[in-house]
């Protein structure tokens, strides 16, 4: 059966499909040995020969969702340039081929999704689906309601107001506070980088859940695969 191209790549787990509308429109991408540069192109991936950047499409394997519980001082990329640990150090026993939905900065810890499920991927991450992040958050100081408001309604970063975020003091603790932080979008440095423009620098930063996803039973680095319940739950808020 014949299907959008961008579509096929998804699916295949080799990118979201706004990224391989990128590859596509750049002519990185053959079908029968002719580029296609039209982003509605339809293919089929079991009798065309598609090339997607120089590779034979891979074989499109059963679906895969897992979460892990990301240590600091790693980077979440498939590799590092600079030889530092990246979150595919975490999940060297997964015999197929996942990405992490997102990413977490460096020096944050906590939960992060790894599927090979293109096209969920990308619409958890569309803000428009409202698929709420949760942070704990430790700042230096201690915001009052105001300053706090502030992040409620929206906070511009690079000449964008961000989406409205969910903010509460968990409590103080001497001159520092901790923060629950939910978002829907995850700008970089999104929470360092809003925290930091109302005054109150980020000390510690910890996603504890992912939509319902969260860290009960999970130690630090290690990573566990979603039940069925759970996955139909993330389709479910996307559809």
């Amino acid at each position: 059966m014949k299907i959008r191209l961008q579509k096929i790549i998804a699916n295949a787990g080799l990118a979201s499909r706004r990224q391989a509308e990128e590859w596509i429109t750049q002519g990185k991408v053959h079908v029968n040995g002719q580029p296609e540069k039209r982003l509605g192109t339809l293919a089929d991936p079991e009798t065309d020969r598609i090339i997607v950047r120089g590779r034979a499409l891979p074989s499109i394997k059963k679906k895969v969702y897992l979460i892990l519980n990301k240590p600091p001082n790693c980077v979440t990329t498939t590799k590092d340039d600079r030889k530092r640990s990246t979150v595919m150090d975490c999940i060297k026993k997964v015999p197929e081929r996942v990405f992490p939905v997102g990413r977490l900065d460096y020096n944050t810890q906590g939960v992060l999704l790894f599927t090979n499920d293109g096209e969920l991927s990308e619409k958890l991450l569309n803000p428009k689906y409202k698929v709420w992040r949760t942070y704990q958050v430790k700042v230096r100081g201690v915001p009052d309601e105001k300053v706090l408001d502030k992040l409620r309604g929206g906070y511009p970063l690079d000449g964008v107001v961000t989406a409205p975020m969910r903010v509460h003091v968990i409590r103080s603790s001497g001159k520092n506070c901790f923060l629950t932080m939910k978002l829907v979008e995850g700008k970089n440095r999104h929470i360092k980088r809003v925290c930091e423009g109302v005054g109150f620098p980020v000390i510690k930063l910890k996603r504890t859940h992912f939509a319902s996803l969260n860290l009960i039973g999970l130690p630090l680095g290690q990573f566990r695969y979603l039940t069925r319940k759970e996955i139909e739950s993330l389709k479910t808020l996307v559809s």
